[in-house]
């Protein structure tokens, strides 16, 4: 199993995949790799029926590691915005049932592991938002493609232009999750739902998803083989960099 990936078989073609790296499962290059070859992994196994997505702790993840990412290089920059892709990539056309247990928070690039799901029980409390204007970055292809197909156009506009974030109960009031629960419930139910999706015709599933998805999967592809997402020419700028740090250094002040 892959640093900081934790998996458990639950039987009945039900697994999980637990996000931990602590404390708060940011992300980083060799995280995000890991992440899609495992899921590339899955993808494959034939007893797999659904795959319930959760993390450790309060946050299922808190999007990149800034700490790491002031600090980037050009080369670093790019390498990032390609695992990026390729993680989300892995992830919304993976072709069996996810089902996000959403034990926490959920921000920035950990907001998409969320999007990616088919099927979204979040905490009580939990805030999810796309707070990536606010550390003067853009958002790579497979990021972009996924939010104009899994939010409304004003929630879109509203996530990527505000860097907010919200609550639980108003991202279930717009159809962002399924469902709001105890935080104490939120895996019961996940496998309660995922056993239920586990009972679906499994290539019928993945045809449908990919009818679903094909479009935004194409974009998405493309972006990885052909290397022309906008972003790998640089992700960040003097802008972003001072952002980032200054965002890090309230962090700390808290």
């Amino acid at each position: 199993m892959a640093e900081f990936l934790e998996e458990e078989d639950l039987g009945e073609g039900v697994r999980v995949l637990k996000l931990n790296r602590p404390p708060a499962s940011a992300l980083n290059t060799p995280f995000l790799l890991s992440i899609e070859q495992r899921l590339k992994e899955l993808s494959v196994m034939g007893d797999l029926r659904a795959l319930i997505l959760t993390g450790t702790g309060k946050v299922l993840s808190a999007g990149l590691d800034l700490k790491e990412a002031v600090d980037f290089s050009l080369e670093q920059q790019t390498a990032i915005c390609d695992a990026l892709n390729r993680a989300y990539g892995a992830l919304y056309g993976f072709p069996k049932p996810v089902i996000a247990a959403i034990n926490g928070h959920a921000i920035a690039g950990g907001f998409f592991f969320v999007l990616g799901a088919d099927y979204r029980i979040a905490a009580e409390g939990s805030r999810f938002g796309l707070t990536e204007v606010r550390v003067g970055v853009r958002f790579p292809v497979s990021a972009l493609e996924i939010t104009r197909e899994e939010l409304s156009p004003t929630m879109n506009r509203r996530f990527l232009l505000s860097g907010r974030n919200i609550l639980a109960d108003e991202a279930l009031e717009h159809k962002v999750l399924d469902e709001v629960v105890a935080r104490d419930d939120v895996m019961a139910r996940a496998i309660d739902v995922a056993r239920d999706y586990a009972t679906i015709p499994p290539i019928a599933y993945g045809d449908v998803k990919r009818q679903l998805r094909g479009a935004a999967l194409a974009k998405i592809r493309d972006a990885i083989d052909n290397g022309n997402d906008p972003t790998l020419d640089g992700w960040f700028t003097e802008e972003s960099t001072s952002a980032a740090a200054a965002l890090l250094a309230a962090a700390t002040r808290k």
